[in-house]
């Protein structure tokens, strides 16, 4: 098992970088992680996402959202080829601080299965994270300037 956590202080309300974070048809225009989503974010229910990590090719995984609470969390499982073979636990965290004028951004993957020995490649990853946070930080605090 491995496990990417990195985190984001958001000069932004939860609301706002919920709605950032959902905006899926807007990723291929800011994410510089994940390139696209298709899909809608509700609990069983299969995304299409394609993933680039700095450096390297664009691969699609075809997740299961598992959990949704509203300007708060949004969780999802993928599995490379086969399940148990490379499957990632994703989870994106929002947590109001300041009174909820502003927001933690805690994104966490947990890869488990048989091939995360040999593809797995956590800096790429994590420099892919946090290039993703840092773009979330910048278009929610645009939105809390242009409403200002």
């Amino acid at each position: 098992m491995e496990q990417i956590e990195t985190f984001e202080t958001i000069d932004a309300p939860p609301d706002v970088v919920w709605d950032v974070l959902l905006e899926f048809d807007a990723y291929p225009e800011w994410n510089p992680f994940i390139r696209a989503i298709e899909g809608s974010p509700i609990e069983g229910e299969r995304l299409t996402v394609e993933i680039q990590p700095p450096g390297s090719r664009i691969t699609t995984v075809r997740p299961e959202v598992l959990f949704v609470e509203e300007n708060r969390r949004l969780v999802w499982v993928g599995h490379l080829l086969v399940p148990y073979a490379f499957d990632g636990y994703h989870e994106f965290h929002l947590e109001p601080i300041e009174e909820g004028r502003k927001t933690m951004l805690l994104q966490r993957e947990t890869f488990r299965g048989a091939l995360v020995p040999i593809l797995f490649d956590g800096d790429r990853i994590e420099r892919g994270f946090r290039g993703m946070n840092e773009a979330i930080k910048a278009r929610a605090e645009s939105r809390v300037r242009a409403t200002a």
